[in-house]
């Protein structure tokens, strides 16, 4: 988390400051933005493997613009019209994956009144983005097709969160192409962050999965094993078949020694 203001800058410099964020996921806020602003995105890793950034403003984005630097121009990502969007993410391909240059230019102000321009990140890595023509984040993510066996097997291992349930509920969102289904949620084996909480009320566990649109998921009965990797503090949904068939699929590959990590059934 990176935190700065435009007011502590010399009134008469010129001179863009510059910030270095070295992680591969975090957030910036830059108060009363003022002039320009250069933020190099520089993860602490020895492989090139990133090679998606993803961007996603605050819902209070105000007073400036994010480009990003290619080979010496800037090509504009965000304008302060589209930060104040909810829910919107714009990704891009990292030309040097080890190196990436956002450039915050600040738009003109009458006064001095309380602006933020800030916004998180993420950079993924080649195997989780399915190419950088994609410009949102569910597109990048989500998977309407069924996982095949080997897939859900790789997703019980390294998902960000792997939870047995049923559906709630299935509401969609028309202008952000999305939907979210609602879980209740029986077990939780793993949560990267706390998005399935139990209720004081009523004490069931429940939480919210968002996926594209265009997978037309519908509510149905019985459980299932829900499985996806977290973007921007949401859950996105990866694997989630039947839990009766995820069971026959893990023992059949236990009893083969072809599971590639344990699973805890019980």
């Amino acid at each position: 988390f990176c935190l700065g203001s435009g007011l502590s800058w010399e009134p008469r410099s010129r001179a863009v400051e510059q910030v270095h964020l070295r992680c591969t996921e975090g957030s910036l806020e830059w108060m009363y933005p003022a002039r320009a602003l250069r933020v190099v995105l520089e993860p602490n890793l020895s492989s090139a493997q990133h090679t998606t950034v993803c961007i996603k403003p605050a819902s209070d984005f105000q007073g400036a613009s994010i480009y990003v630097e290619r080979a010496g121009q800037l090509h504009l990502v965000v304008s302060e019209a589209e930060g104040a969007r909810p829910r919107h993410v714009s990704c891009f391909s990292a030309h040097t994956p080890q190196r990436v240059a956002l450039f915050l230019q600040a738009s003109p102000q009458r006064d001095i009144s309380r602006r933020t321009a800030g916004f998180q990140y993420e950079l993924l890595s080649s195997q989780s983005a399915a190419g950088p023509d994609f410009k949102k984040m569910a597109l990048v993510e989500a998977m309407c097709r069924p996982c095949d066996n080997v897939e859900l097997l790789m997703a019980i291992c390294s998902s960000d969160f792997v939870v047995k349930g049923s559906i709630r509920n299935v509401s969609h969102d028309s202008e952000n192409h999305t939907s979210q289904v609602d879980v209740s949620v029986q077990k939780v084996y793993r949560q990267k962050n706390r998005i399935f909480q139990q209720d004081e009320a009523s004490g069931e566990w429940r939480g919210p999965v968002r996926t594209l649109l265009q997978c037309k998921v519908k509510k149905g009965s019985g459980d299932f094993l829900f499985t996806g990797n977290e973007h921007f503090g949401e859950a996105w949904l990866g694997c989630a078949p039947r839990f009766k068939d995820f069971m026959f699929i893990y023992r059949a590959a236990r009893e083969r020694g072809a599971n590639p990590c344990e699973f805890q059934l019980n």
